[in-house]
């Protein structure tokens, strides 16, 4: 996928193109590994490029947070089409959420500077969270409609119960907590209320 430039940003080359790709990949592992302790000099190295050719880029730490972001959010969306595309629809919900746990990982990783983006870039979050609200609310729509999981559920609850792992101490056992609780969203998911008599 390439990444978003902004508007009006001059053709780069291909290399560069490359470069700056590899940037933005390198960083959302980093962030999501390593948290707010990513240096953009690590970054560079896991690229295999200068600090210098990260500056060229990103003249910021809060350029490339946001940059990684924007590519996090649209490669959650692009996924809910390709698994709705590929797996049962109860599956398909179930391995978005997994991914979005590592979407989490590493929003957590970018706390800091998302925190200053806000107040400089509200539209970034507001379009974001209808991208997400969009993708989800289609995988759980699909499920539903195709009656693997429970009829009364609510985009906006589940989306909340999500959330929520964002919350999970910042431990190494993080990510299987997350995973545990994805595993429990969707068990009460699948849940089917037995009709009374």
């Amino acid at each position: 996928m390439a990444s978003p430039e902004p508007k009006n940003a001059p053709r780069l080359r291909a290399d560069a193109r490359r470069n700056r790709d590899k940037l933005i990949r390198m960083a959302a592992e980093a962030f999501a590994e390593r948290g707010s302790g990513a240096s953009l000099e690590e970054i560079a190295r896991r690229a295999g490029v200068g600090i210098g050719t990260l500056y060229r880029h990103f003249p910021t730490r809060e350029h490339l947070v946001e940059v990684v972001y924007r590519r996090e959010l649209e490669l959650l969306a692009e996924a809910a089409e390709q698994l709705a595309a590929e797996k049962a629809p109860d599956e398909a919900l179930e391995d978005w959420m997994y991914r979005f746990v590592t979407y989490m990982a590493t929003k957590r990783g970018m706390a800091n500077s998302l925190k200053l983006l806000i107040v400089s870039n509200a539209a970034l979050f507001s379009d974001g969270s209808a991208l997400l609200r969009n993708a989800f609310s289609a995988l759980i729509a699909k499920a539903i409609e195709a009656g693997t999981i429970r009829s009364d559920v609510e985009t906006e609850d589940v989306l909340h119960a999500l959330s929520s792992i964002y919350s999970i101490p910042d431990t190494p056992q993080w990510r299987e907590r997350a995973n545990r609780l994805i595993g429990l969203l969707m068990d009460g998911l699948r849940h089917r209320r037995i009709p009374s008599a």
